[in-house]
């Protein structure tokens, strides 16, 4: 019988209490790294020592200010051509393609190429934020621990996730929306024995910076009201915008990519070249280098006007775009949330000016549109909505959240097919999971699907009587496999068409001779995706269907044919619209 598993295990508890060493480790790595960025920062626009988090946007560099994002990029380059070529990008496709491909197998230079390089590229005036670098660093520290530990793939695959989570958690001090960003981009799933030590880790990222820099809220906004009817309206159609927008800035990164492709030179000095247009872009208006954090509060808290808003969003989309399609190494989330931020901020802005009868909340605009923007690009769309919710700690916008990052999840997955964080690695033949639904092979039970009419052979039949009797075609002698009875009607196990028409056997042998090894067998109450396991298992095509009282009667039998119909049920109901009741109801 096909062992059944069990939601939770005590091995759980092992893999739990690794992740939650693994997240406070992560914290401290995330401190580390933003040390690390800030003395970068500090030594490049600054000339001084010093590992004080600080903006670029105050230098007095001029127009040497442009040759720092490209020392930056030939230094990432370097590192990407003789370290490697994996530190480019942002990080999370490259991790999802390891657990999808890998099984959760990150080469250890990961562990510091990632960070040091990504500091670099930060540090020198990178439109990037800190948690993509610290999110894919932690999620190589869980795959280390987990390459090093006697783990099963599935293990190491939740601590990476574990990993990544407590490092977004320790960047942002969001921990729910962490494990949710693991739930929809890393781990594939949502079972217990993954989804308990993830949680766990996230928890002890979090404390650790709650520890460190204390639990005031990653975003300071002033509080916002309650939305009147008419105000919701208009967040749900901001949100509609924002996901034509984040279907545009996703398109038009991977057009920046590949026309770096085209480019006739080696790909070690793209990110020099995105460093020229950084740096330009970065003289122009200062506020678009670096992490930008203090930006997305700005925004929020609407200490900037609407010009300057609008300028902002344009020449941050226009440097990140840039920068990022060049293949440096930083993170999507801060540029998003600040290119998003600033959007609704311009939107929220003209409504109060021109339509002051909706009532609508500039700060409440901003706050939408920068969870939206990352809805419609990532489709993490619980995510996004509860991580503007504990960025800012502001109640009141759950509701015009849940509509506005709704609305630009709606917009995605019409108009794109792929996602920001999926399109890089399915261009490379990577199949991404996209929806996750309960497997419909648990929810049908053996008896419901297996055969009834089962056709048997005794063993004590003669082979030449059996094959004159296959010879005869009907539907009866179509089978590939047929269970065997002793004369006392107890089932020896079960021979295949092939082993029947063997020439190499006498035909003068007994079909009881035949049988190599027990039965296989299933009880009717178990599940088909119990059946389809022990099948793998076990190698075979068929398995013998027990009932009965204590299940020792044979009363059917499943075979892989059995398996696959069982799915014509559930697309059926995917794809056949019917109605059931009439225009006038029913009786």
């Amino acid at each position: 019988m096909p062992r059944q598993f069990r939601p939770l295990e005590l091995r759980v508890a092992w893999i739990a209490a690794l992740a939650m060493a693994l997240g406070g480790l992560v914290a401290l790595v995330a401190r580390a790294l933003t040390a690390l960025i800030g003395l970068v920062t500090n030594l490049a626009f600054y000339g001084r020592v010093s590992t004080e988090f600080s903006s670029p946007a105050g230098n007095h560099l001029g127009l040497w200010v442009i040759v720092v994002p490209v020392v930056g990029g030939l230094i990432v380059g370097a590192m990407a051509r003789w370290g490697s070529r994996a530190i480019r990008g942002h990080g999370i496709p490259e991790a999802m393609e390891q657990v999808l491909l890998n099984e959760s197998r990150i080469p250890p230079r990961m562990t510091w190429l990632k960070p040091v390089s990504s500091a670099i590229a930060i540090g020198t005036g990178g439109p990037f934020g800190a948690e993509g670098p610290i999110i894919a660093t932690g999620g190589a520290l869980g795959s280390l621990l987990g390459q090093f530990l006697h783990v099963t793939a599935d293990e190491r695959k939740t601590l990476l996730a574990a990993g990544a989570a407590a490092g977004m958690a320790a960047v942002f001090s969001a921990p729910i929306s962490s494990v949710l960003l693991a739930l929809e981009l890393l781990l594939f799933e949502r079972r217990a024995r993954s989804l308990i030590p993830v949680a766990l880790a996230a928890a002890v990222g979090t404390g650790v910076r709650y520890v460190l820099e204390g639990n005031e809220p990653m975003f300071a906004m002033p509080a916002v009201t309650a939305p009147t009817l008419a105000a919701l309206a208009v967040y749900m159609a901001m949100g509609l915008l924002t996901g034509v927008a984040s279907v545009g800035i996703t398109k038009l990164t991977y057009a920046i990519e590949d026309a770096f492709e085209k480019l006739p030179i080696h790909w070690m000095w793209w990110p020099a070249l995105g460093g020229v247009v950084v740096g330009v872009v970065g003289y122009v208006m200062p506020a678009t280098l670096g992490v930008g954090y203090t930006n997305i509060s700005t925004v929020l808290s609407g200490q900037i006007g609407m010009a300057a808003m609008l300028s902002l969003c344009l020449l941050k989309l226009v440097s990140w775009s840039v920068s990022l399609g060049s293949g440096t190494s930083g993170g999507t989330l801060a540029p998003m949330f600040t290119i998003g931020g600033a959007m609704g901020g311009v939107m929220g802005a003209a409504c109060v000016a021109w339509l002051p009868g909706l009532h609508v909340d500039p700060h409440m605009a901003a706050l939408v549109c920068m969870a939206a923007i990352f809805a419609g690009a990532s489709r993490a769309f619980l995510t996004s909505v509860v991580f503007a919710f504990e960025t800012t700690q502001q109640t009141q916008g759950l509701l015009p959240l849940l509509a506005g990052c709704a609305a630009a999840y709606l917009v995605s997955g019409l108009l794109m097919r792929h996602t920001i964080m999926t399109e890089k690695i399915a261009r490379r033949g990577v199949h991404v999971p996209s929806e996750y639904a309960a497997d419909h092979l648990e929810r049908i039970s053996v008896g419901d699907a297996c055969s009834r009419d089962v056709v048997t052979l005794h063993a004590s039949q003669s082979l030449g009587e059996v094959r004159d009797w296959l010879g005869h075609d009907s539907a009866k002698t179509r089978h590939q496999g047929f269970p065997v009875l002793a004369d006392d009607g107890r089932l020896l196990g079960v021979v295949t068409r092939r082993d029947l028409l063997n020439a190499n056997t006498s035909a003068d042998a007994l079909v009881g001779s035949l049988v190599r090894r027990p039965p296989l067998v299933v009880r009717e109450t178990h599940t088909l995706r119990e059946a389809a396991d022990h099948m793998v298992e076990a190698d075979v095509g068929r398995l013998v269907v027990m009932g009965g009282e204590g299940g020792t009667r044979m009363v059917g039998i499943i075979t892989r044919g059995d398996l696959l119909a069982a799915h014509a049920r559930r697309l059926r109901e995917a794809r056949e619209a019917s109605r059931h009741l009439g225009r006038k109801g029913a009786a």
